[in-house]
């Protein structure tokens, strides 16, 4: 069986200046959602993931979300340049966390944008929102990395939220799940299911059946428990705060060891 690893990072001290762009900011308890955060990380390992922490990022408050902070395909990584220059920092330290043996390490250079949220894999499918922190030639840098390893790369307009994976994300059949009122274009997905809830559009296939979401979606949560899927729920709510979601959170590794 493929070793199935999840990049995760602990939140920083000033997890609470972290930006917020769609929302009213709220106070963020720190404390509490170090709490989350943990209990985020056992989910994960309850469920057979290996859990690795990238070295902390303290003087980034945003720094917990390190999905962000790179795209897998295949057994190539791909360091982003976030849209929001005070992010960019956030890269430091996950380079070496992604390296290993057969891993090739490529970066988003100048003038190109790209924040992880912003792609979702669906098989070879690679979907890339183009929005607030991805561009164009983000977009661009994208095809040119992944195309030639097989993906095809459909870019997405984004307006209405801070990354793609804001509004969509998918099932294990391939199935894309969103919040319509959240999203610019669903018609460019082939197989689309709504859910009634915003953070219903978030799930982490965890393996199987089940789906890491967050505890906020109870209706979503009995919509995936009917189609026959296994709902695995965890409070996030300060991260919620920050327009995070259960993705955001960690970086899956498994195609490194497929």
């Amino acid at each position: 069986m493929p070793s199935r690893k999840a990049l995760v990072r602990r939140p920083a001290p000033r997890l609470a200046e972290g930006l917020v762009t769609h929302v009213e900011r709220e106070a963020v308890d720190v404390d509490r959602a170090v709490e989350q955060w943990e209990a985020y990380t056992e989910a994960l390992r309850a469920h057979g993931w290996e859990t690795i922490e990238v070295d902390p990022a303290d003087d980034c408050p945003d720094s917990v979300f390190v999905e962000d902070t790179v795209v897998m395909y295949r057994n190539v990584a791909l360091i982003a340049r976030s849209g929001a220059e005070s992010r960019r920092g956030e890269t430091a330290g996950v380079e070496e966390a992604v390296a290993s043996p057969g891993c090739s390490v490529n970066w988003v250079w100048e003038p190109g944008t790209l924040d992880g949220g912003d792609v979702l894999k669906i098989g070879d499918t690679v979907y890339v929102g183009r929005g607030g922190r991805t561009n164009a030639a983000g977009v661009r840098q994208v095809r040119a990395t992944f195309e030639p390893l097989g993906a095809r790369v459909v870019a997405v307009p984004v307006a209405r939220v801070l990354h793609l994976k804001s509004a969509v994300t998918a099932l294990p059949d391939g199935t894309v799940v969103g919040h319509i009122p959240h999203m610019d274009a669903p018609s460019l997905f082939p197989r689309f299911l709504p859910v009634p809830e915003e953070s219903g559009a978030h799930v982490v296939l965890l393996g199987g059946d089940r789906l890491l979401m967050a505890a906020s979606a109870p209706k979503t949560a009995e919509l995936f428990t009917d189609l026959g899927y296994e709902p695995v729920l965890v409070d996030i709510g300060e991260f919620e705060k920050l327009e995070g979601c259960v993705t955001c959170l960690s970086v899956r590794l498994r195609d490194l060891y497929a």
